[in-house]
């Protein structure tokens, strides 16, 4: 691996490391040269606050917290560009810790050492730096300074980020063998996936480092593909077609932007999530009554994507079912603005004897959708934290909840019908060999023709049905189970 030589000078220029629905880090006045442009009224924002920001994430991320509630506790204002930000800095932590390792033979207190990982996370390699090193480094001091929890730390931090820009090449150099450095996931996680996927462990994990594309899903009840094409050429998006009904941003936008969201033409998901209503519905008479459940269907996209290709005034009764009572009201939310009906029960899938005769009259359904719950390790490019707030022994923990859920939906499939589970994940526990288990103890299934793993970024798979996906996708896991008639 090749490094620019340290401290070498280059114009300043932040570049474009933005999220699906998130801004850029904003520029920081006074630490790198005159603001320029047109004043927006809108006062600038600091980095030496933004890094205030990313640094109190990390440390709650550290602590256990999910990525997510730790930004909810950032302000308003500064909270796009800290994420921004830390989602790179989570992206980079591996690298960042050995580094830190090297400067420093003693761990710092938690705050001094999460401003400090995050600065060499942002600064390590300066073609990947959102801003130049040496203003990261001073903007960091200053973060130091302004934070009673930093304050006397900050001299500690000024000296050993200086030490880096002298030394980069040499501590980078250092720390290039290390998985934990190279591959930036914890080292249970590398050696699992080595296992699992000996043939595209190392494209997994480049996946996860790199930027998860802004898919779309048009709501052809709204709207046809080519009307929304229109629509984006208007104000000049950038796009590709990657389905009938699916495209992909070339460069994310916040979600607000996108014509017609708000009038429900158009949702986002990923192509590999896309995948579940048609694999579900494929084969299915959809002019004939059918029942249809949405196990763990927060926050109710496919839910949504199941009405939507039934088409208007078919005969589908979709029952969505989600535990979590505020996690329920989102999938509320989601059919209202695409303007679909279906019941939704507050109810946990694992318990049909709570709900099933009360609330659904006992009656069984045609097709089942199992989305269930994960370590999410397959959308990990979205969600950097993901991989350092869980442990190993998670995957056994859910990989028996999904058994418990298979458990208790497959008596509620009618002869003839279908099950398909899915997980975001790309762990075998939770895939196939969750599904061989089941099918062992379950004599009347039959696994029909399905996706299997799908693995994250641009991947080919040979084995793969046809349906499976050749283009940019989270990674996945299909199958499709039918009961014997």
């Amino acid at each position: 691996m090749s490094h620019p030589p340290a401290g070498a000078p280059k114009p300043f220029s932040p570049r474009p490391r933005t999220e699906p629905g998130n801004a850029r880090p904003a520029r920081a006045p006074g630490a790198d040269g005159p603001h320029t442009g047109k004043s927006t009224g809108v006062q600038p924002v600091a980095l030496w606050q933004q890094l205030l920001g990313v640094s109190g994430a990390l440390q709650a991320i550290r602590a256990g917290q999910s990525g997510t509630a730790a930004l909810a506790a950032v302000d308003s204002a500064v909270r796009p560009g800290v994420q921004a930000l830390l989602f790179q800095v989570l992206r980079q932590a591996g690298r960042s810790e050995a580094l830190r390792r090297c400067l420093v033979e003693r761990n710092p207190p938690p705050a001094a050492d999460a401003l400090l990982c995050a600065a060499l996370a942002l600064c390590w390699n300066p073609d990947d730096s959102p801003y130049e090193p040496f203003t990261l480094v001073n903007q960091a001091v200053e973060a130091a300074k302004r934070n009673p929890a930093t304050r006397k730390q900050a001299s500690f931090i000024n000296g050993c980020l200086r030490r880096f820009l002298r030394e980069r090449d040499a501590l980078v150099a250092s720390t290039d063998n290390e998985p934990l450095a190279r591959w930036n996931h914890p080292l249970w996680w590398i050696e699992r996936l080595r296992k699992d996927h000996p043939q595209d462990w190392e494209q997994i994990l480049r996946a996860n480092n790199t930027h998860a594309p802004m898919m779309l899903r048009v709501n052809k009840q709204k709207c046809t593909l080519a009307q929304y094409q229109q629509a984006l050429v208007a104000i000049n998006f950038d796009f590709d077609v990657v389905s009938d009904t699916g495209l992909v941003l070339h460069q994310p936008v916040p979600v607000p932007a996108l014509p017609g969201f708000a009038q429900g033409w158009v949702s986002v998901q990923d192509a590999a999530a896309q995948m579940a209503a048609p694999l579900l519905l494929q084969g299915l008479d959809l002019t004939k009554p059918l029942r249809v459940l949405d196990a763990c269907a927060a926050p109710g996209g496919k839910t949504a994507h199941l009405l939507e290709l039934a088409g208007p005034g078919a005969p589908l009764e979709v029952t969505a079912l989600e535990i979590d009572a505020a996690r329920s009201a989102r999938i509320g939310e989601t059919l209202q603005r695409l303007g679909l009906q279906a019941q939704v029960l507050v109810a946990d899938a694992a318990r049909p004897q709570d709900w099933w005769q009360a609330l659904c009259g006992g009656h069984l359904f045609d097709a089942i959708l199992l989305d269930a719950p994960c370590t999410a390790s397959g959308i990990v490019r979205r969600h950097p934290d993901v991989r350092w707030l869980r442990r190993e022994t998670d995957i056994a923990q859910l990989a028996a909840l999904q058994a418990k859920l298979l458990a208790a939906l497959w008596p509620l499939v009618r002869p003839g019908g279908r099950l398909l589970y899915c997980t975001c994940s790309v762990f075998r526990a939770e895939g196939d060999v969750q599904v061989q288990t089941f099918l062992a103890h379950n004599t009347d299934a039959q696994l029909l023709p399905s996706p299997g793993h799908l693995i994250p970024g641009n991947a080919d798979k040979g084995e793969a049905v046809p349906d499976n996906l050749s283009g940019d996708h989270d990674g996945f896991f299909y199958a499709l189970l039918q009961k014997s008639a």
